[in-house]
Order: structure tokens, then C-alpha cells, then sequence
């Protein structure tokens, strides 16, 4: 039996604000087996980014990890020490932000930036890492990276910036990565090369990715798995085939019927009434209850973890068949 890469078991994440414990996440577990694809989806504040944080163990005060365990390669970083922490992240675990330019230092060069980060967890000559670095850039599409090594960022391209921050991810070859919302910012086409360039990394090194997106049509070719998020919770999680045809949760079929593709056209799109809730005013029982037209008095309820189909599971007391 193969242990999976990572394995995130119902972790729970808290803030504290005005003498009140707001739970951000909540009860969150998942597999990711090596080489694969887990799409983590949902709307804006559903907790995407909190347990992508959670991962890396970078939730600050006043949030902190309650509860759970996160296994990577059978062994739980969160019982080790932050100075053992801090040789995990980038060396076994790294992490690619949205936005390319908070990432980059705007006043150092291509090179330095990839350096420092291999001499920060590996022992070698300066032109040893000078090398390595120039052909991770290389791998990940820069042209002419001899060159480009040498640029700063304000010389690239929006998706060329998002691809040295790729390179940065992948320069010691990590166990696994963890991309949030990695190509919002890019157009069509540079959004697709990227996607495109990920897959093929992870494939052939054998990196177990999650994708973190509001867009369920990135994941649809990307993603072997998807986890659908809502309120902290997730509320679907399947096989990505099974979640775009055979989707059971009345806001997972929302999200699906919202995308452009699925309507007619000169047709208004559908859209998923009312607004995500506020971590302080979470629904008691099911959390999309207020926005749900299958909603009933049971929905005050919690509902149970439910899996009608093999590796296909679902929180809801009313699934769309």
C-alpha cells in the first residue's frame, strides 16, 4: 500500500478576535499520493488559503492549529521543532503564492534570489548552485536563462515572473507544493502553458501538487482529485471526473452550473445566491444552509460524512443525485 506523500487529518485552525475563538478551519482532511493533483476549490474566505498555510506551518498569532496531525511521508510536522520547521519548508515542502511580486525581492537579480535559496538548505560551490539554478529555469520554460539569470524582476513578463517563482519551488526537488491561486493573474493562454508546465514537473518527479482555486475549470485538467471547500469545511471530495459529471452537493453543482460553459448562449449566468458567511456569523448546522434551495429543518443539523460512491464522499443531508 502506498503512503500517501501528504496526509492532512482533521486540522482544525483558530483566530482569536475580541475574546472570540473564529474558527478558519475546520476539521480538514485529505490524501495526496506522489505524482499526484489535488485540487482544493471554493470560494473567497472558504479556507483554502488558511490550510495552505496550515501545511507550511506559517499561521501566525493570534491563529493557531488546534487540532489535527500533518503527516509528510508518514511523519508529523507538526511535532517537530520551528528550527526543524524552517529546514522542511522549500527543501520538502514549498509553497507558490498568487501574486509573483511579493514573492521576488524587487532589487536583487534572478540569480541571487535561486542561490540563496539552494546554499539555504544545501552544501556546494557558488557555480555549482549558479548551474543548478540556470537549469531549473530552463526546465520550467524561461528562454535564454543563461541571460535571464541575470535580470531583475521588473524585466519579465507577468507569466514569466510566475514561472521563476515555479523554479524557486522546485529547486530541491520537494515532496510536495502547494499553490495558491498560482495563475489568477495571467491571461488564457500564459495560464495554460504553466498548468501545462506543473503537470508535466510533477509527473515526471514525482511531486504531489494542490492546486488552491476559485475556478473549478482550471482543475478540470489538471487535477486528479479535487476537495471542495465551504465555510472551513470540506464538502465534497472525489475524483475530478466524478466531481465536474456526477457532482452531490447543492454548492459544488452551484459552483459547476456558475461557469460560463455551462450555459446557453445570450443565457444570464447561474449563480449561487447570497454571499459566503463571515468566519463570526458561520450557520449552526450545515454552513450553506441560507444559501441552499434544498435546505429543510434537518440542515440545522451537522451533516455526517457520506460516501455513496467509492472514494467519492459528500457532507450533506440532501445530495443531488
Amino acid at each position: 500500500m502506498t503512503v500517501p506523500t501528504l496526509s492532512v487529518q482533521n486540522v482544525c485552525v483558530q483566530f482569536d478576535a475580541d475574546g472570540r475563538e473564529l474558527t478558519a478551519v475546520d476539521d480538514v482532511s485529505f490524501d495526496v499520493d506522489p505524482g499526484r493533483v489535488l485540487g482544493l476549490v471554493g470560494e473567497s474566505g472558504s479556507g483554502k488559503s488558511v490550510t495552505a498555510l496550515s501545511i507550511m506551518r506559517l499561521i501566525e498569532s493570534p491563529g493557531r492549529i488546534t487540532r489535527g496531525n500533518i503527516l509528510l511521508n508518514g511523519h508529523d510536522i507538526l511535532a517537530v521543532t520551528e528550527e526543524e520547521m524552517r529546514h522542511i519548508r522549500g527543501s520538502r515542502i514549498a509553497m507558490i503564492f498568487q501574486d509573483p511580486m511579493m514573492t521576488l525581492n524587487p532589487v536583487l537579480r534572478i540569480e541571487t534570489q535561486l542561490i540563496e535559496g539552494i546554499l539555504a538548505h544545501r552544501k556546494m560551490p557558488w557555480r555549482d548552485a549558479w548551474t543548478h539554478a540556470r537549469d531549473i529555469l530552463g526546465q520550467v520554460g524561461v528562454p535564454s536563462p543563461d541571460e535571464r539569470m541575470k535580470a531583475y524582476p521588473h524585466q519579465f513578463s507577468g507569466g514569466m515572473r510566475q514561472r521563476v517563482v515555479i523554479a524557486a519551488a522546485m529547486l530541491h526537488e520537494p515532496d510536495v507544493i502547494v499553490a495558491d491561486e498560482a495563475t489568477t493573474a495571467l491571461d488564457v493562454t500564459t495560464q495554460s502553458q504553466i498548468l501545462f508546465e506543473m503537470q508535466r514537473l510533477c509527473s515526471d518527479r514525482r511531486t504531489a501538487l494542490i492546486w488552491i482555486t476559485h475556478d473549478l475549470s482550471v482543475v478540470a485538467g489538471l487535477a486528479h482529485e479535487v476537495a471542495v471547500m465551504y465555510a472551513g469545511r470540506i464538502v465534497e471530495m472525489g475524483p475530478v471526473d466524478e466531481i465536474i459529471d456526477n457532482s452531490m452537493h447543492p454548492y459544488t453543482r452551484g459552483l459547476m452550473e456558475s461557469l460560463p460553459s455551462r450555459n446557453q448562449r445570450g443565457r444570464p449566468l447561474r449563480q449561487i445566491p447570497g454571499t459566503a458567511p463571515s468566519l463570526a456569523n458561520i450557520p449552526a448546522g450545515c454552513a450553506f444552509r441560507t444559501r441552499c434551495g434544498r435546505a429543510t429543518e434537518i440542515c440545522f443539523q451537522q451533516p455526517e460524512v457520506m460516501e455513496p460512491r467509492a472514494g467519492h464522499s459528500s457532507r450533506c443531508h440532501h445530495p443531488v443525485n
